[in-house]
């Protein structure tokens, strides 16, 4: 970890205040998802110290030991009744200011892949981290934040096709579904969804494959305004999974040379 986890910058989150809000007065599985969505999103403030980086020996792949510069981070941490560990995570300085043992202390910046870094260490034996432990709390235990992991590793490798172009040798096919294996529960369940958000314009259904594939995939094109392009596949994503029908699915945003190509003369099968 570095110094620039330490910043004076205002840190603020009304959407993830306002998420964990509707998920307590009523815990239905969107209302979860989105609270889940905005902490993947977040920067939070945790308080500690950070020391000046200094030489340490490391024993590089080859046996041989080199020095490198670390910097050290002493977390303030919060226990539970049963004396385990656990990081607070505040989302603002009103929150942190709850924390009476706080003051004097640094902001250290942290996000979710942050606490997943720390806690996959077989030797930390920190048990997770708490957001707004003093105000309206939500616990992310350990094996929640080890499995939200993997679940990002998962999509992040699912929606890889987005950094793709479409080769000049044909080794690549786009083509529409099947009309006898249309997939209307799937296209409905993505309406639904993204009918309530207001930056995505519009979303298109072609089917993708490349030569080593042995069946072609769903590719969901989203066309959309802002920076939520995660949080907008996986929104796809948790609404499309149960309607795929043994098809993998794949997205990729509308603005990218690949989607254009994919869509000349597509309609959409989602407008706002």
């Amino acid at each position: 970890m570095s110094n620039n986890l330490v910043s004076n910058e205002k840190i603020t989150n009304p959407e993830l205040v306002e998420a964990i809000i509707n998920m307590q007065e009523d815990g239905c599985d969107d209302n979860v998802n989105r609270m889940i969505d905005c902490v993947m999103a977040a920067k939070l403030i945790t308080p500690g110290r950070v020391d000046q980086p200094r030489n340490v020996a490391k024993t590089n792949k080859n046996g041989g030991t080199v020095m490198q510069q670390e910097t050290q981070v002493q977390f303030q941490l919060i226990e539970n009744g049963d004396k385990e560990k656990f990081f607070p995570a505040f989302t603002d300085d009103e929150e942190k200011n709850k924390w009476t043992a706080s003051k004097g202390k640094q902001n250290v910046i942290m996000t979710f892949d942050s606490f997943a870094e720390i806690l996959s260490d077989p030797k930390c034996e920190i048990k997770g981290f708490v957001i707004n432990p003093f105000g309206r709390s939500v616990a992310f235990p350990k094996p929640m934040v080890m499995s939200l992991k993997e679940q990002k590793k998962r999509f992040a490798e699912q929606s890889g096709l987005q950094q793709q172009t479409i080769p000049n040798d044909g080794s690549v096919e786009i083509g529409d579904p099947d009309p006898d294996e249309y997939p209307i529960d799937m296209m409905a369940a993505i309406i639904n969804c993204l009918q309530e958000r207001d930056d995505v314009s519009a979303a298109y259904l072609r089917m993708f494959q490349r030569e080593e594939d042995e069946k072609p995939s769903y590719l969901v094109i989203v066309d959309f305004e802002g920076d939520k392009m995660e949080e907008i596949f996986k929104q796809i994503s948790t609404a499309a999974s149960p309607h795929l029908g043994g098809f993998q699915l794949s997205m990729m945003p509308y603005s990218v040379p690949f989607a254009k190509q994919a869509l000349d003369g597509v309609e959409p099968f989602f407008e706002a």
